[in-house]
């Protein structure tokens, strides 16, 4: 056992960010592991039990952190996104919530044993999903726009509404046993909720009217928003238990609906932030159970619920509350399976336990077991089950990792080719048609548009892409858009031409402060690339076997040949650039810019000199 609470702290987030690396670098569901590392931490091998040693901190810790993720996940809810998706998704959230609610608390009483008051109560709070389950899932997966959308905005939104219907069921269990005859306490209730609603929006009016004005210095913002943040949550939370979650969703969706800049400019610092809480939450709420909870979870009562939650109840309020609208069949297979439970789960579980149980109602004492069992089972299949089930009903974008290329030109057209001949999903943007032109008439895939653009995340699906390169003749915007692009790509994977602009200023000290990094080992710029393709250059894919290995295809190669890049046998791209370096293995193709064939540049003389005759003659 770790006695210093300081050691745990640390100990916690190792394991949380930890289990964060190992699902990436391994490719697994990240929520599994990090709850499987939890429960090791703790009954398993008694290493720690967080809510123990943190005492009275314990609750308000979680419960803060729960406040910061669904702001997080609140300010993505922009109604732009959900465009022909307005009718499904109010469905789901308002009827198919409904429905799921009655399922689960029949479900609740009559398989897994509970009274009607529990089971009502814990029937609410299931219709959870959540942010700190349903994003990393949604990373993991690469869905396609739509199904992705659906369960993004149904798990952020429902997850106040399901906190809500759980103390609504209390109350009314109260009023109709006598516990609470006061008609007033349901009506402060529904009081309190609208309170919630207009304090978040309130504070978001105000945090969104002070950054436009100026009225808060840049490097106050990121703190400002937190600390209102957590005093938006705290207010509505200390009037009535749970409405802080419906004001802090309320407060990230009218900042998320305002535009403002200084809003999108810090949405991946708090992404970050969201992330880093969810890893050591996670872990903090699995090492809290008790051996005696997990013991519980094999009820044969509970496991059949469990069952039913997954295979009956949520399937059919999904199938029921989007009959006539435009979702397909697989769509509302998808999103009819995937629904796993989480912290927000967890923690108002813990809630009502302890409240039910003194109100009188002995059958609470298993809520705790009931719920993880639910959370981990749900995490686990839908975990491992969301990549194969998206490709099999024909909803992922998962595939060979796909190159996107901002600015059309004959040598990113050229290129793209290359990479379309190889199999590897490839885009060129920019906001000439002009530019485009070639890449359309060859069949490229093309986006017409500005690729810094707010508009573009809605209008342009990025997903299939992990490699960015910025090969416009403007140096200062390959640059930004690099820049731009970081967090989204990661700076490995972005990439722009030379650093030289018209005028000749060397702006290669840039490189490490901005932009990506520099394709190709000499640099070429954005003339000198196309000008190389403009004379019958060829785009070259060779193939490294065991004969023919790497070092005599280099020993082979035209000394003016230009290497640009690897396509591993894995379906990796790895790209020459100055700071790279690369080795081909059997297996893999190397592509290079070469000159043209002796055939080839005789040919383009005698094109040349009978235009030149044409030229005298007339």
């Amino acid at each position: 056992m770790i006695d210093s609470l300081l050691l745990q702290f640390m100990v916690i987030g190792i394991l949380g960010v930890g289990s964060q690396w190992v699902a990436w670098r391994f490719r697994l569901p990240a929520i599994v592991v990090m709850s499987i590392v939890g429960l090791l931490a703790g009954p398993v091998f008694g290493m720690m039990n967080p809510e123990e040693d943190f005492g009275d901190l314990y609750k308000p810790i979680i419960s803060l952190a729960v406040a910061v993720i669904l702001f997080e996940g609140s300010l993505n809810l922009d109604f732009k996104e959900v465009r022909g998706l307005g009718r499904p998704v109010f469905r789901i959230v308002t009827f198919g919530a409904f429905l799921s609610w009655i399922l689960g608390s029949l479900a609740a009483h009559y398989v897994a044993g509970l009274s009607w008051a529990v089971a009502f109560v814990i029937g609410g709070l299931f219709i959870v999903t959540g942010p700190t389950v349903i994003l990393p899932l949604l990373r993991q997966a690469k869905l396609k726009p739509r199904p992705a959308k659906i369960l993004k905005w149904e798990g952020i939104i429902v997850d106040p509404i399901g906190a809500l219907l759980a103390v609504f069921a209390f109350e009314i269990i109260e009023f109709l046993l006598g516990t609470n005859v006061n008609p007033s306490a349901l009506f402060t209730f529904f009081l309190a909720s609208i309170f919630a609603v207009l304090l978040g929006l309130i504070c978001g009016k105000g945090v969104g009217w002070m950054f436009e004005t100026g009225y808060v210095p840049e490097f106050l913002k990121s703190p400002v928003v937190f600390t209102v943040v957590i005093a938006c949550f705290t207010i509505a939370d200390e009037v009535t238990h749970e409405t802080g979650l419906l004001s802090v969703t309320a407060m990230g969706m009218t900042l998320a609906n305002m535009h403002i800049s200084s809003i999108a400019d810090m949405r991946h610092f708090k992404e970050n932030i969201s992330l880093l809480l969810i890893s050591t939450i996670f872990v903090m709420l699995t090492a809290s159970l008790t051996q005696e909870t997990l013991l519980e979870i094999f009820n044969v009562r509970t496991i059949g619920f469990v069952l039913l939650m997954l295979f009956v109840v949520r399937p059919l309020s999904i199938f029921v509350s989007t009959l006539g609208t435009d979702l397909s069949k697989s769509e509302k297979l998808l999103v009819g399976w995937i629904a796993p439970r989480g912290i927000v789960a967890l923690t108002v579980a813990s809630y009502f336990s302890s409240i039910l149980l003194e109100s009188g109602f002995e059958d609470a004492s298993i809520l705790i077991s009931i719920t993880f069992a639910l959370v981990f089972t749900t995490v686990v299949a839908h975990g491992f089950s969301i990549g194969w089930l998206s490709k099999k009903l024909n909803l992922s974008t998962e595939g060979p990792p796909g190159v996107l290329i901002s600015g059309g030109s004959a040598f990113s057209t050229g290129l793209a080719k290359t990479f379309e001949d190889l199999k590897v999903p490839v885009l060129i943007a920019d906001s000439s048609w002009e530019r485009l032109s070639r890449a359309r008439s060859m069949g490229i895939k093309s986006y017409h548009g500005e690729i810094l653009s707010e508009q573009t995340e809605y209008y342009l699906d990025m997903t299939p892409y992990e490699y960015l390169i910025a090969a416009t003749e403007l140096d200062s915007y390959n640059a930004l858009v690099c820049t731009t692009f970081v967090p989204e790509f990661g700076r490995n994977n972005l990439f722009q031409l030379s650093l030289r602009n018209k005028e000749g200023d060397d702006l290669e000290d840039l490189v490490h402060t901005i932009g990506g990094r520099v394709l190709f080992k000499d640099g070429a710029s954005w003339e000198e690339l196309n000008t190389m393709v403009e004379n019958g250059y060829v785009f070259r894919k060779t193939n490294i076997t065991a004969q023919y290995t790497y070092q005599k295809y280099l020993d082979n190669i035209d000394e003016v040949a230009m290497l640009l890049f690897i396509k591993k046998a894995s379906g990796k791209i790895e790209f020459y650039s100055q700071d790279s370096e690369n080795k081909a293995e059997d297996g893999d193709v190397v592509v290079s810019l070469t000159p043209p064939s002796k055939e080839f540049e005789r040919i383009q003389e005698r094109l040349e000199e009978q235009r030149n005759e044409q030229k005298n003659k007339s």
